[in-house]
């Protein structure tokens, strides 16, 4: 039996990062994996809006400096159109910003991760491998991997995406709300330059963004019903460009597909206990919501960095399982899960509702918030410093 003081299920971004997080602490570390990241040959249609307060969390994890800022795009402006004549347009300029965010590819972050953590001293990586069988002991987590190897630790994180092998071994309850949508994904040229602009649409069939890459690229994230999705991504990519450009009132005119599009299902997921004696959740295993935010994995990155702080300051003699530990980080997440799930959901259910007099409401209050500087200001504000 291999013994550490952590041991980490799930290489992705949330897992990684706390790995990298922890570099510089007396803790062992065992990270758990069934594959390494890759690089797609061309653009990843994989993106993340990656808000300021991450992009500082991953400067202080070594990585933010090291990924290549010809593929990374700033965000200075964004344009939330309604399904009506409302409108939200936020600045960095006026917000007192030098960006909103940064568009960044998922492989991109992922393999800078990678890199890091095969160099890390007090990191073990076990790749490919797959969990195979946990037990949790009163003074230890158990974990067997598929190939025999036993692992112990005193703590064992779940980070192991949205169906967690770890949470359902654990016996964590994760209460799921399917949307009956997909999100549709995509990259395109542009026959217009987006000017770091991001762009989002409220329609009667979904919501659909357009998000900057470098040069007149973009990525596109449309939330549509299954059927619909369905049918966008069996459009040969002509059709797909001209209907993706058409949804998008031809704001940056022609568009040429760069990547084929994908289609992954939506769900509300929320994990009322997000720790157990031993145990932590952190990332996608520990919640899920609706992508018209873009801040799923801000949050998850949020998760890396609080349990991160905590686990670092612990005293060689103080037990990093221990429930009471845990706990802490349980009510630090959930206040900021538990808006951010309540918003997105909100704002969904806002524009999906169909009673013919709430169209126009809606649409006037977009309008007349975006009349509201101090408002406005307020919510980007919340935005870049708290996700």
């Amino acid at each position: 039996m291999q013994q550490f003081d952590l041991i980490i299920v799930g290489g992705g971004l949330a897992g990684a990062s706390l790995a990298l997080a922890l570099r510089e602490s007396r803790l062992r570390i065992a990270l758990v994996d069934s594959q390494p990241p890759r690089r797609p040959e061309a653009w990843d249609a994989r993106i993340y809006a990656i808000s300021p307060a991450n992009a500082a969390f991953l400067e202080l994890i070594g990585a933010w400096r090291h990924l290549d800022s010809a593929r990374m795009a700033p965000i200075r402006a964004m344009q939330v159109h309604g399904d009506g004549t409302g409108r939200l347009d936020f600045s960095a300029f006026e917000t007192g910003v030098s960006e909103l965010g940064w568009i960044v590819e998922s492989s991109l972050m992922a393999c800078e991760f990678w890199e890091s953590a095969k160099r890390q001293a007090n990191l073990t990586l076990f790749c490919p491998a797959s969990p195979d069988h946990l037990e949790f002991r009163h003074d230890a987590a158990v974990l067997r991997l598929n190939d025999g190897t036993v692992l112990s630790a005193r703590l064992l994180v779940g980070a192991d995406g949205r169906d967690s092998w770890v949470r359902q071994s654990a016996g964590l309850t994760a209460v799921n709300t399917p949307y009956g949508e997909k999100g549709v994904v995509a990259n395109f040229s542009t026959e217009k330059p987006h000017r770091n602009t991001a762009f989002q649409w409220f329609r009667d069939d979904g919501v659909l963004a357009y998000l900057p890459l470098p040069g007149n690229r973009i990525s596109i994230v449309w939330s549509t019903p299954d059927d619909q999705a369905d049918a966008l991504c069996a459009l040969p990519a002509e059709a797909l460009a001209e209907r993706v450009a058409e949804a998008g009132a031809n704001t940056l005119g022609r568009l040429e597909v760069l990547t084929a599009p994908a289609a992954f299902s939506l769900r509300l997921m929320r994990v009322p206990q997000t720790v157990a004696p031993r145990l932590a959740l952190v990332g996608d295993a520990a919640h899920g919501i609706h992508p018209l935010s873009g801040h799923g994995i801000n949050l998850g990155f949020q998760d890396a960095h609080e349990l991160a702080v905590l686990l670092a300051a612990t005293q060689p003699w103080q037990d990093i399982g221990e429930s009471r530990l845990l706990q802490r980080y349980q009510r630090a997440r959930r206040e900021e899960t538990l808006l951010m799930q309540s918003t997105t959901d909100g704002l969904r259910r806002l524009f999906k509702a169909s009673s013919p007099g709430l169209r126009p409401l809606r649409n006037m209050g977009m309008s007349l918030t975006n009349g509201l500087p101090i408002l406005k200001n307020a919510l980007v504000r919340y935005a870049l410093g708290a996700l």
